[in-house]
């Protein structure tokens, strides 16, 4: 096996290591903040260990990236970009199915790291990474369960034999009678319908506090652009006679207090349109209906042009840091 003490880091290990350092630093002001005001003595553990995980994973990090002399990220701080004494902003509830996402968002990411991995050391940390995040995730599961609202995926009847598609119409959807939804369709627009009305409450939230007018129109805008997702997939869900999950507006308080960075919230903002960018392209590859496929990719391209302004505005505002990244060679020569 070969020694860390040599081998230097690939360009996916470091960056892998610096993007789990910038979601994990920005997760801790966020679970410091659900802490602070979470009242659930059911839920308030799981935030705890959430907490304690992810202060972990920094701490390892940071040692990483000093043991190879590469600058820490300066991410986010609790002192500037967080306000834990700030009025409660969204109600338990959203608060665990928040982190139930979240973590499923981290479970994928932890796996891609373990994907990446060369050296031994990288491996066994996402490898430690992931049995947590399966860990903590099982535990949310069981609560969500347990209190009754844990969103399930619709059922589907029991099939007498297996079958064979018999003719191309099982592609088309354009026109004419469409046949009705596989399981595959039906769970990924629900799961993306899931996750669009979890993001209409979360930019509902973070507009009411946000202190930039530019960032608050923004915020408002991604709020309409989440609602007119979450119509669509359900009038495809609707037109099967399959039920729609709930929204989550209700569950946001009317605070308007400072309680989030506007460059916090540009973040999660901007991280959260580039996993839906992915989802969607995965339910697309995962849609044999045609008509899917087309929706899909437009609303693709509307939340890419989203993404793109997001990114914008946090570029004048100082608040993109760089990644990691391979050298200019034009701009060295220039410097002769």
């Amino acid at each position: 096996m070969d020694s860390a003490k040599n081998v230097k880091l690939t360009s996916s290990e470091i960056t892998q290591l610096w993007t789990t350092y910038m979601n994990e630093n920005v997760n801790i002001c966020q679970l410091e903040y659900f802490l602070a005001k979470v009242e659930d003595e059911e839920i308030k553990p799981i935030v705890q260990y959430f907490l304690e995980l992810t202060q972990t994973h920094i701490r390892k990090i940071t040692a990483l990236f000093n043991k190879e002399k590469y600058p820490v990220p300066y991410g986010f701080k609790m002192e500037e970009d967080v306000d834990i004494t700030a009025p409660r902003l969204y109600s338990d509830t959203f608060i665990l199915h928040y982190l139930h996402t979240m973590g499923g968002f981290v479970l994928q990411a932890y796996a891609v790291g373990v994907q990446l991995a060369v050296r031994a050391d990288i491996y066994s940390f996402f490898t430690e990474c992931l049995e947590e995040a399966t860990e903590i995730l099982r535990e949310m599961r069981e609560l969500l369960l347990s209190k009754g609202i844990f969103i399930r995926t619709p059922n589907l009847p029991i099939p007498e034999s297996y079958d064979f598609v018999k003719n191309k119409s099982f592609l088309t959807g354009y026109f004419g009678e469409r046949r009705p939804l596989t399981g595959t369709e039906i769970t990924n627009l629900n799961m993306n319908y899931q996750r669009n009305a979890l993001g209409t409450a979360v930019m509902i939230g973070f507009s009411q506090v946000a202190q930039s007018k530019e960032v608050r129109q923004f915020l408002v805008r991604g709020k309409e652009i989440a609602q007119k997702h979450c119509e669509v997939f359900s009038s495809i869900l609707v037109e099967d006679d399959i039920p729609v999950p709930m929204t989550w507006n209700t569950e946001v308080t009317d605070s308007t207090a400072f309680t989030f960075s506007d460059k916090l919230m540009m973040f999660l903002t901007t991280a959260l349109i580039g996993l839906s960018v992915g989802f969607y392209g995965t339910s697309m590859s995962m849609s044999p209906r045609r008509d899917l496929g087309t929706q899909y990719s437009r609303l693709s391209g509307e939340i890419v042009k989203f993404a793109e302004d997001g990114a914008n505005i946090m570029i004048k505002n100082g608040w993109m840091e760089e990644p990691p990244r391979a050298l200019d060679r034009d701009e060295l020569a220039k410097k002769k």
